[in-house]
C-alpha cells in the first residue's frame, strides 16, 4: 500500500434534501475547512497531588465545517445551484429549534464510508471588493455524534 497526499479539492460534501437519505452535492466550493476541535470543552482536573503540573479532561467534543466559494446564480432566474440553495434554506431565519437541524455527509474519493453529521447551518459573509467576484460561505456545526454509512 502506498501512502499518497490527498487533494483538498477532492472532498465530496453533500447536504440532505427534505427527503430522508436523498442528497445534493454542494457545488463550486473553493475552500473547505474541517475543524474537529470546534466547541470542545475541557475541565481542569489538577489538584495538590498534581505537583504543579496542569491536568485536564475533555468533557465535550465538537466539530465544524467551513465552506467558501464565489457567489453563483442562474443569470436568468437568479436560482442558486441546488446544493447551495439547500444550505441557504437550512440557514434560513425561520429555522430555529429542532427545525434548524439538518444532515450533511462528506468523504474523500478513496473512503469507503461517508461521515454523516446532524448539524446546524449558518451563512457567512457575502460580498467583495471592486474587482472581486461575490463571496459565498457557510458554517456547518456538528450536533451530536458522527455516524457513518457505506459508500455505494
Amino acid at each position: 500500500m502506498t501512502q499518497r497526499k490527498i487533494n483538498a479539492r477532492d472532498i465530496v460534501i453533500e447536504v440532505e434534501t427534505s427527503v430522508t437519505d436523498t442528497w445534493l452535492g454542494i457545488e463550486n466550493l473553493a475552500t473547505v475547512t474541517i475543524n474537529k476541535g470546534e466547541n470542545e470543552e475541557t475541565v481542569e482536573t489538577g489538584d495538590f497531588d498534581s505537583e504543579g503540573a496542569y491536568e485536564q479532561e475533555i468533557m465535550q467534543r465538537g466539530a465544524s465545517l467551513e465552506l467558501e466559494g464565489q457567489y453563483k446564480q442562474d443569470h436568468l432566474t437568479g436560482a442558486l445551484p441546488p446544493g447551495r440553495a439547500r444550505v441557504e434554506e437550512m440557514a434560513g431565519e425561520d429555522k430555529v429549534g429542532s427545525d434548524s437541524l439538518g444532515r450533511i455527509r462528506f468523504r474523500y474519493p478513496h473512503d469507503t464510508l461517508w461521515k454523516i453529521w446532524t448539524c446546524t447551518f449558518s451563512l457567512g459573509e457575502q460580498g467583495g471588493g471592486h474587482n472581486d467576484k461575490g463571496a459565498w460561505g457557510a458554517t456547518i456545526v456538528k450536533s451530536g455524534l458522527t455516524t457513518t454509512a457505506a459508500v455505494s
